[in-house]
């Protein structure tokens, strides 16, 4: 099975036999449950994927790896987009109301976070307090003077938005993008580095 999962992608599968001996019982518990384990940054063996897993609280995150092969399904953030719940969060009206221009600014985005956890499997993952955490697809580079339109906009909504755009290379922070610094901050795989061009990471500041 080639791996082709991303980060924030959620997994199913996970089994607590894949679990290191030293596995905190809230890992067991939330394996046991049937909960999903989400995609992180860090490198593996080419039949395994690394992979984080949530307790109900926010320090609880454990991170491990799992078989490419026991993985039975798997929900990506912008396959996350258009789920609703029914519950009165600023999060979730903060989604709901960026939705519509989400949907209209020509790239593709998707729900991370605890929003992305709770949309995908009904865990109570939100609470008043939460972020809105968001990703957008961006192949091709996004110019700052778009990224800081975008900020403006999201700074519209209801709670705290956090959105990553994930270039070819890794992930980098919108608002950093939007900033004045020269240099931000492109994390992939294998490490994180300051570099002048998220989508051509070689061109490094002097």
């Amino acid at each position: 099975m080639v791996n082709t999962f991303l980060a924030h992608d959620l997994l199913w599968g996970m089994t607590p036999e894949q679990l290191p001996a030293d596995a905190p019982a809230w890992v067991i518990e939330s394996i046991l449950a049937g909960q999903p384990v989400v995609v992180r940054r860090a490198l593996s063996e080419p039949d395994h994927i690394a992979v984080g897993v949530r307790g109900r609280l926010r320090e609880q995150r454990f991170g491990t790896v799992m078989s490419v092969d026991g993985i039975s399904r798997c929900v990506t953030p912008e396959e996350l987009c258009h789920v609703s719940i029914e519950r009165d969060l600023p999060a979730v009206r903060a989604l709901r109301q960026l939705r519509p221009m989400l949907d209209g600014c020509g790239w593709v985005w998707g729900v991370s976070g605890s929003a992305g956890f709770e949309l995908a499997c009904g865990v109570h993952a939100l609470h008043e307090g939460s972020d809105l955490d968001l990703i957008l697809r961006t192949p091709q580079p996004l110019d700052r003077l778009k990224s800081q339109e975008l900020v403006k906009i999201l700074g519209t909504a209801m709670c705290q938005v956090d959105m990553q755009l994930q270039t070819p290379f890794g992930a980098v922070a919108l608002r950093e993008w939007a900033g004045s610094a020269r240099r931000v901050l492109l994390k992939n795989t294998s490490e994180a580095c300051l570099v002048i061009d998220p989508w051509n990471p070689q061109e490094q500041a002097a």
